[in-house]
């Protein structure tokens, strides 16, 4: 396994600089704004935004399930809709303030936007595929792919049932009124209301109930909870 990346100090790496040249913040004018404007909402890709044609995609809905399912875009769209106004922020809000400094996007307070989001709520679907009782956590996996830390993988995260089932998360395919720019996660993409935005898979092909904790790297490595001071 790969060993953790050390903290740095002293002038920005070449890799901080094209990260931040693809991942943007808000810029703090913009708190003016009731509703962050598509093209002004802070923006993290961890990969490259993959090639994804709406007319094909479909969700799998997979795993502990007694009827599992594979359900179009459009189908989706057939549901009841629900739309929610969410504050979103990075997990990474305010890292390049640290001393030293995890070697990722430098951002300072700009990692905060609030949009409407629109799509049927993750219950509906986690209902409707009959979820077994033995299923402990349901894990989102997205389309993009690429390296961290030495380590390729597709983005993934997961939550405990009983938060999956809050009414309030989403299977987002809208941003403030309009279809999700490829950016955004496009075509369909999960919201998880307060949390920090690493939970809000973009890119979403697949979810998978399981009946132990996930373990993927995003979930385990990538973002988590320290057990001690560093």
């Amino acid at each position: 396994m790969a060993s953790r990346r050390a903290p740095i100090a002293g002038r920005y790496t070449a890799e901080e600089v094209a990260l931040a040249a693809r991942n943007r913040g808000m810029p703090l004018e913009a708190l003016r704004h009731e509703l962050t404007p598509a093209g002004l909402h802070y923006l993290l890709i961890h990969f490259d935004i993959p090639e994804a044609d709406a007319a094909t995609w479909r969700l799998q809905v997979r795993g502990l399930f007694d009827r599992p399912l594979s359900i179009g875009l459009g189908e989706i769209q057939q549901l009841p809709p629900t739309t929610l106004r969410v504050t979103m922020e990075c997990a990474g809000n305010g890292r390049g303030q640290l001393a030293p400094r995890y070697p990722s996007v430098p951002w300072l307070e700009e990692g905060v936007s609030t949009a409407d989001w629109t799509g049927v709520r993750l219950a509906k679907l986690l209902q409707a595929a009959a979820l077994s009782p033995r299923a402990e956590e349901i894990v989102f996996h997205g389309a993009d792919r690429g390296f961290d830390a030495g380590v390729e993988h597709h983005f993934a995260r997961s939550l405990a049932v009983p938060q999956a089932l809050r009414a309030e998360v989403l299977v987002a395919y809208a941003m403030n009124g309009a279809p999700l720019p490829p950016q955004h996660g496009a075509p369909l993409r999960l919201v998880v209301p307060r949390w920090y935005g690493m939970a809000s898979v973009k890119w979403l092909q697949a979810i998978e109930a399981v009946e132990r904790p996930f373990d993927g790297f995003q979930q385990a490595r990538g973002y988590h909870f320290r057990r001690r001071a560093e």
